[in-house]
């Protein structure tokens, strides 16, 4: 689904440019309002039996929640080929165009065709996108995947993000949708250990040389926007060395390795923080977690046995369960419904 950035009159110098940014950045700097074409009005979901009544069903909505590097993007898109579902993304870093490695963005091929929706849709790097935003252009995603009659699959790192989606705003997106959450969990010392290789992987995609792109050295703010994404703050020291007159080869690769292990730390504080939030989350909703501890401690067509065995199994068995369990309710009610007239009819016979 396409989405567009409003853009605000310039009324200073352009910002330094960004790579893959599709508006120029004005001054002063615009809200972070991005805008979707109005969303059909959701077909109405199938009908249950409750008593002697009908009652129209909720659509359904499935939520991976999951600290980062647990494999969340990977199970969504699983769970949406197998099921019907699109993806939308509650990662907040991951809403803004550019920086691709930085952020994690899954690529063309990993989606295999899943549309994916709010996935580098704000144009303006400086803009702040809020929880309130977020909620709102969420759940006009959802109703169009769901007018479609497909699944919204609602998977992303930003947990507040995710919070204010379904108990924001008098929990209006949970009169709509009923939820099953997932959470794609690991214990920590394991994790720890993948998100350090896969920095150092993220760094042999061209992570360094992304940054370096968009680097501008007149920057000393990094607490908006894009720039606060894990991998941008922690290069500036070294980014600016490369200019710097005086500054040896081998002091500057001294000044990478630190700011590589500093992207690593980073990374795991925030893995612990997003745990946290989610086992808090996790006491206040009904979630499925599945430990995929076993699937970071091996490599290669191991790793992917026990992503399938551990990991998306359990979570397909799940979502089936999920989305049978208003028909499988509506064929019990209607198969003891037919037990009593026949048991009726064979009483009045006898």
């Amino acid at each position: 689904m396409a989405l567009s950035m409003a853009a605000a009159p310039a009324m200073a110098p352009a910002a330094p440019t960004f790579p893959r940014l599709t508006m120029p950045m004005p001054m002063p700097l615009p809200p972070a309002i991005i805008t979707l074409p109005d969303a059909a009005v959701p077909a109405p979901p199938p009908l249950s039996v409750v008593g002697r009544q009908r009652v129209a069903a909720k659509h359904k909505a499935v939520v991976v929640l999951g600290a980062t590097g647990t494999g969340k993007s990977r199970l969504a898109i699983d769970l949406a080929l197998r099921f019907g579902g699109e993806v939308i993304n509650s990662d907040k870093m991951q809403l803004y165009v550019g920086l691709d490695v930085a952020t994690n963005k899954v690529s063309p091929g990993e989606c295999a065709g899943v549309p994916h929706h709010l996935l580098g849709v704000v144009a303006h790097p400086d803009a702040e996108f809020t929880a309130a935003e977020f909620r709102r252009e969420a759940s006009r995603a959802a109703a169009a995947v769901a007018a479609r009659g497909r699944v919204p699959v609602i998977a992303g790192g930003s947990n507040t993000y995710v919070e204010e989606l379904v108990d924001g705003d008098g929990r209006a997106f949970r009169d709509r949708f009923d939820c099953c959450f997932l959470w794609v969990d690991a214990r920590l010392p394991v994790l720890h250990g993948f998100v350090a290789r896969r920095v150092d992987e993220m760094c042999r995609r061209g992570l360094v040389e992304e940054v370096a792109a968009a680097f501008d050295p007149r920057r000393t703010d990094y607490s908006r926007g894009i720039w606060r994404a894990i991998g941008v703050p922690e290069l500036d020291a070294y980014l600016r060395s490369r200019g710097a007159a005086g500054v040896g080869d081998e002091e500057r690769e001294r000044m990478l390795a630190a700011a590589v292990d500093e992207i690593k730390a980073n990374t795991s504080r925030l893995a612990f923080r997003q745990r946290g939030k989610i086992q808090r989350l996790a006491r206040m909703w009904r979630v499925r977690r599945v430990d995929a501890t076993e699937v970071f401690l091996k490599r290669g067509h191991a790793a992917d046995e026990a992503w399938e065995r551990l990991v998306a199994a359990p979570c397909i068995d799940a979502v089936r369960s999920f989305l049978l369990e208003d028909q499988e309710y509506s064929s019990m009610v209607t198969a003891a419904k037919a037990s009593i007239f026949h048991s009726t009819v064979a009483a009045a016979v006898a």
